[in-house]
């Protein structure tokens, strides 16, 4: 998840190594690419393209986007899974490097 708090707020340039789509769950966000910038207003998802520098930054206060990342055979998941975000009685060879947090009821 990527939250905004303010217009100006920025996610600096980086990239991925597999392609994703980012949703655009509330907000407005300029995307940039090889120097060009597209606005997409929520909601609405975004192509990201793997090993492309990408750059987003927020045009609304309040603006949420959430990457989501096809889980393939493990490699860079730690990047892009939030061990809090798996259940009990998982258990898949893919997570074997991910640590899951105590969860206190």
């Amino acid at each position: 998840q990527m939250y905004f708090s303010k217009a100006g707020d920025t996610e600096i340039g980086h990239k991925h190594q597999f392609d994703h789509l980012t949703l655009l769950a509330h907000g407005k966000l300029k995307v940039t690419v090889n120097n060009e910038s597209t606005v997409f207003t929520a909601p609405h998802m975004i192509y990201i393209k793997k090993d492309v520098v990408h750059e987003l930054e927020a045009l609304e206060d309040e603006t949420v986007a959430y990457c989501i990342h096809a889980l393939r055979d493990g490699e860079g998941v730690d990047d892009i899974l939030d061990p809090a975000s798996i259940p009990e009685g998982v258990d898949n060879p893919l997570l074997a490097g991910i640590a899951k947090p105590l969860i206190n009821d």
